[in-house]
């Protein structure tokens, strides 16, 4: 510390430190676009930084422990595009999301549409004219025990006309 206060003076922090420290941040912020230094790359860059200031300043027999990197500021321009370009991915994002969603309820609507016309195939298959005359019988039987009071009339064409006795 003594070679530097005999070299540079008392203010080694303002003739030394900041510029030393504002070269190394510009040097270094080339590598890393704007985005990326306010999310993902932000802790790679400030470690960058501090290897890069820590490296001079041990030259010159200053031992860095530290650095904190608070504050990125851009001018205005630049954090509209990038608050732009961050919605326009969210949007993105979002979009991709109701898609795969709309999808996989098309897939949905497909397999039961399936199942339908595999259910309506085996019926019909199966159906005989007996069968149904059968099914009627039983529908008659249900609907004359019934508590409701109701006529029931077959007709020629064996379709049954049903009057409520109310």
């Amino acid at each position: 510390m003594s070679k530097i206060l005999s070299t540079i003076g008392v203010d080694y922090e303002n003739v030394l430190i900041r510029p030393l420290t504002r070269t190394r941040i510009r040097d270094n912020a080339v590598y890393y676009d704007a985005i990326a230094l306010f999310s993902s790359k932000r802790d790679d860059f400030q470690n960058r930084i501090f290897k890069s200031i820590e490296k001079d300043l041990q030259e010159r027999g200053i031992l860095l422990e530290q650095l904190l990197v608070r504050n990125i500021t851009l001018p205005e321009s630049v954090k509209k595009t990038i608050e732009s370009k961050i919605n326009a991915e969210q949007d993105a994002q979002k979009m991709t999301f109701v898609l795969q969603k709309e999808k996989q309820e098309a897939e949905r609507k497909r397999v039961e549409a399936q199942g339908i016309a595999d259910y309506q195939k085996i019926i019909t298959s199966s159906l005989t004219d007996k069968q149904l005359q059968y099914e009627m019988i039983k529908a008659y039987k249900e609907l004359a025990l019934s508590g409701n009071s109701k006529v029931i009339i077959l007709g020629n064409n064996k379709q049954p006309i049903i009057l409520d006795g109310k």
